[in-house]
Order: C-alpha cells, then sequence, then structure tokens
C-alpha cells in the first residue's frame, strides 16, 4: 500500500538523503520498511525569516503487514496515497496518418503539445510554425538584442517553441487537470530537469527550453509528423460549414478537416485575417505596465532574511488592488536571477518581457509590474481594438527610447516623484533614461504609483534607489478570444479549434500545453470512433 506524507522538514544545506530516514521516524519505522520512496513537492517556507525552511512532501510503499499496523489517523500528515494516474499508452514506432488530415499551425506550448498527444493516439498531423526551427531562432533574436535589427518572422514572439522558449521557462498552473503530470513527463523526457516533476515552483530556463524543443522536433519527425518552418498561414477554405484546406503565404493551399489554431498571443497579422474569414472574437482584459528591476540579492535579503546558497533565488507575487477605481496592480512573470528581454514582434514597437536561464545566475530579479485594462479602455468595439490599444502604447515606447528598438527607462524613486537615483537594466539593445508617464495611459500610471509604494510596506526594501524600471509590458495575454464551443471548435466553423494563449484560452506555457492537449485528444476521439 502506498501512502504519502506531508510536511517533513530540512533545513537549507541538510542532505536530501535522509529523508527516507526522517519519514521513517516520524511514524514509528525502520528505514528499510520503506519501498520506493520518492519526493513528490519540494517548496520553501520562508514565513518565519530568518528561519527558513526546506518543506517536502514524499510517497512511499508499504508491505500490507506493516501498512495494517500503521496508526495513520494519529500521523499528522500521513495519508494513503491517491491512485496512481494512468497515462496513455508509448506511441507506436511510426504513427500512422489520421483519415482525416489535420494541421496544427503554431509550435508554440498549445501546438507542440497537440502534437505529441496526437502522437499518444498513434496518428500524425501537419504542424505549420511561420519562424524558423529554435537553432536558427536564437541566433536571429541574439542579432535583434545586440544590433536592433528586427525579423518579423524569427523573434522572441515567432518561432519553434513560441514565446515561452524566450521566457523564465515556468510551469506553474492553476488548473487542476490530471493531464499535468504527463505534460511534465514529456518535457522530462526531451531534457528538461526530472525535479520539475515535484518542485513548487518548477522552471525549466530558457537555455534548456531550447533543447528540449528540438529534441520534441526531433521525436515528431521521427513519428511521421511533417513540420513545416517559414510557413505562414494566410487564409482558410470552407466547405459547407466546415474547415477545408489551410491556405499559406505565397498561394499553396493544403487540404484538412481538422485545424487547430495555436497561433500564439502575438499573431496580430493572423487576428486579421481571421477577422476578415468572419470568425467570431470578442475583445477580452489584459494589463499593460512596466517591468521592474532589482539585484537579486536584494530580493533574497528581503525574502528569506539570511539567504543561503542552498535556497532558491527568491522570488515574490505582490498585488494591490484600488477598491474606488476597480483597477489592480500586481506583479506578473516574475523572473529571478534574469535579464529584461526585447520581445518585439513589430517594426517601431517596443515591447518587454523577462527571462532566465535554468541556473537563475543573471543576479538580477526583473517582474512586470501591471494594472489590469478593460475592454472599455480600447476605445472601440471592435475584437481587434485591444490590438491597437497595445500597438498604440507600443509605438510610444519605440519614440520615447529614441528608436532602434531602446527601451525608455527610470529609476524606481525617479518614477514615483520620492527621489533620484541612477537607472540600470539589462535590456538590449539598450535604453535610454525617460519620462515613463509618457509611455501609459494615465490610470495605469496612477495606480503604479498608487501600488508600488503598497508593494513597498509589504517587502521592506522593494521600493529603493537600486531598482529600475523599463517600458513598456504590453503582452500579459491575448487582447481578444476566439470564440469557441464545448468541443473546443469555432462558434462559426467546424474542425477548427482555437487553442492556447493567443486564442485566449490559456495565460502560461503549462495552461497553454494542457489546452492543447484537450483539442488533441478531442479531435481523436472524432477521428478515430
Amino acid at each position: 500500500m502506498r501512502f504519502l506524507l506531508r510536511n517533513l522538514t530540512l533545513t537549507p544545506g541538510q542532505d536530501e538523503a535522509g529523508l527516507g530516514a526522517l519519514a521513517a521516524r516520524t511514524i514509528g519505522l525502520q528505514p528499510a520498511d520503506l519501498h520506493d520512496f520518492h519526493i513528490v513537492r519540494k517548496g520553501v517556507d520562508a514565513r518565519k525569516k530568518p528561519r527558513v525552511l526546506l518543506v517536502y512532501t514524499v510517497t512511499f510503499a508499504l508491505d500490507p503487514v506493516l501498512a495494517s499496523r500503521l496508526p495513520a489517523a494519529s500521523v499528522a500528515g500521513l495519508e494513503p496515497a491517491p491512485p496512481a494516474e494512468t497515462l496513455l499508452p508509448p506511441p507506436r514506432a511510426v504513427a500512422a496518418p489520421a483519415p482525416s488530415p489535420i494541421i496544427i499551425v503554431g509550435m508554440g506550448p498549445a501546438g507542440l503539445f497537440c502534437a505529441l498527444r496526437l502522437a499518444r493516439h498513434g496518428l500524425t498531423a501537419t504542424v505549420l510554425e511561420r519562424g524558423k526551427p529554435v537553432e536558427e531562432r536564437v541566433g536571429d533574436v541574439a542579432r535583434f538584442w545586440r544590433d536592433g535589427l528586427l525579423d518579423r518572422e524569427s523573434n522572441v514572439q515567432f518561432g519553434e517553441g513560441g514565446a515561452g522558449t524566450f521566457s523564465d521557462g515556468k510551469l506553474t498552473c492553476r488548473l487542476r487537470d490530471p493531464n499535468s503530470a504527463w505534460v511534465l513527463e514529456e518535457l522530462v523526457r526531451f531534457g528538461a530537469p526530472p525535479e520539475i516533476r515535484y518542485l513548487a515552483k518548477p522552471h525549466v530556463g530558457t537555455d534548456r527550453l531550447r533543447s528540449v524543443v528540438a529534441a520534441a522536433r526531433r521525436h515528431l519527425q521521427q513519428l511521421g509528423f511533417d513540420l513545416r518552418f517559414s510557413t505562414r498561414l494566410d487564409g482558410i477554405a470552407a466547405a459547407k460549414g466546415s474547415v477545408s484546406a489551410a491556405r499559406l503565404a505565397g498561394g499553396a493551399e493544403l487540404a484538412c478537416r481538422h485545424l487547430v489554431l495555436a497561433i500564439g498571443h502575438s499573431a496580430r497579422d493572423t487576428y486579421t485575417m481571421l477577422a476578415r474569414c468572419g470568425l467570431p472574437m470578442e475583445r477580452k482584459p489584459f494589463a499593460i505596465g512596466l517591468r521592474v528591476e532589482h539585484p537579486q540579492g536584494v530580493i533574497d535579503r528581503i525574502q528569506y532574511g539570511r539567504p543561503h546558497p542552498a535556497l532558491p533565488r527568491a522570488d515574490y507575487a505582490l498585488t494591490w488592488n484600488n477598491t474606488a477605481s476597480g483597477r489592480s496592480c500586481y506583479s506578473f512573470c516574475m523572473c529571478p536571477g534574469g535579464l529584461v528581454v526585447a520581445g518585439s514582434s513589430e517594426e517601431g514597437m517596443v515591447v518587454t518581457n523577462g527571462m532566465s536561464n535554468l541556473g537563475r545566475d543573471s543576479g538580477l530579479a526583473n517582474s512586470a509590474l501591471v494594472v489590469n485594462v478593460r475592454p472599455e479602455d480600447f476605445g472601440d468595439t471592435d475584437p481587434l481594438a485591444g490590438v491597437r490599444f497595445q500597438q498604440t502604447w507600443e509605438q510610444r515606447a519605440f519614440t520615447a527610447g529614441g528608436g532602434s528598438y531602446r527601451a525608455p527607462a527610470a529609476n524606481l524613486l525617479t518614477f514615483l516623484g520620492s527621489g533620484r537615483g541612477r537607472y540600470a537594466s539589462s535590456y538590449r539593445p539598450g535604453t535610454v533614461e525617460a519620462d515613463l508617464t509618457t509611455v501609459l495611459p494615465p490610470y495605469v500610471t496612477e495606480t503604479l504609483r498608487e501600488g508600488i509604494p503598497a508593494f513597498g510596506r509589504k517587502m521592506k526594501g522593494f521600493v529603493t534607489a537600486e531598482a529600475t524600471l523599463t517600458g513598456v509590458e504590453t503582452r500579459t495575454s491575448a487582447p481578444l478570444r476566439i470564440l469557441r464551443d464545448e468541443s473546443c471548435q469555432s462558434l462559426a466553423l467546424e474542425g477548427l479549434y482555437p487553442a492556447g494563449e493567443g486564442a485566449g484560452y490559456a495565460g502560461g506555457i503549462m495552461s497553454a500545453a494542457l489546452d492543447g492537449v484537450r483539442i488533441a485528444d478531442l479531435i481523436a476521439l472524432r477521428v478515430l470512433s
């Protein structure tokens, strides 16, 4: 019989190899009595700093005789383990083409995991990606960050792996989806660190994600998937209310009966094409703001009191609400040990993002500080109004930065009007000191100036002359939603599946991947039944 034991604690620096003995001692048994011992969760408890603890949940098996004698109810944190989730069987050596052709548009998390799940069902598909393979894409992004030379089809937003490839690689997700474990196992299979299976806040890092994505691509190619890079979707053909073909840039058509739209939240030209096709879409709220950057040591000291080398780089999550205006200021996409990076995908626009490697070793911590914006803020009822809203502020940031994709930046105290200090941002291809009130709507500036001091009261030392703000952060999520029904198909076109973050149904790597998995399962049910 298997058991879970929660709330085992070690101090930073204690050897995890002793967890088995600690678990056995806690339940009154010998270490040899515990079989098939595994860590299933590891987190940090810093509520009583500077006494910071590492907190574990473990699982193990006991022989039936010992299990029957164990007074489980009297041991705090001990309970029978839930039944193990049953994963789909591994794919055949060569998957089979679907009886009804399947096309996946986009090779970010939603598109990639849709393809991997189809493979588990023994199916193949054609995958279209407007950008380049990750190895080539890395060079294009590096050139943009170094020289300000933007490739509109190969950048932080477009290319194999999607926007998540140039991020922190965070895998946290609020969804309690039984397929989460499957997604993590697939990532580990292709080279992600095994500890993502149990860390409370797992991440892969952009450096490791690149090799993971490339390994998944090779796997799909070996199974017979047709992966086409530098291939943009330019239209959709339909017959009798159902999708019939994907129209590609250049005029070619690919016949299909199932078309998965995993386009990402920055495919603005694709949104325009879908509007012309008459697909039902609606404006959606999101958030915009600035990216704040501190020395990582500042955040470590605030969160841990006395940092220890065995502790992970400290992070934070902050929220402040203005009950009068209904606006919220909150941290988003916090990247410990990371960098602020340029995420532009259109000429003449500046947008920031956060990124870190697996080691989180840059010495800097950054996070977006954003304020919610509503559809009524966009000035138009058109479904694309949110896109134009984003573009307006990205263009203003480009102008404020003086062109060449340099970003406007300012010291945090200067922005708040409470002091002076130098500004220093890791953003490439560079920054220009600027008045950040010119790159945000007044209500966003006002909410930030009210919310950031509140953050400083929660985290003593957060408001400091050592912090820099860089603008603008506009792509926290998609500005619209492509409407779909309970079967995840477009309200207007049977066989068309809006998927992931770009369709307005996810918010991060894990939730986008899970949405792709869900759609693959629905397609397989239709195709194979």
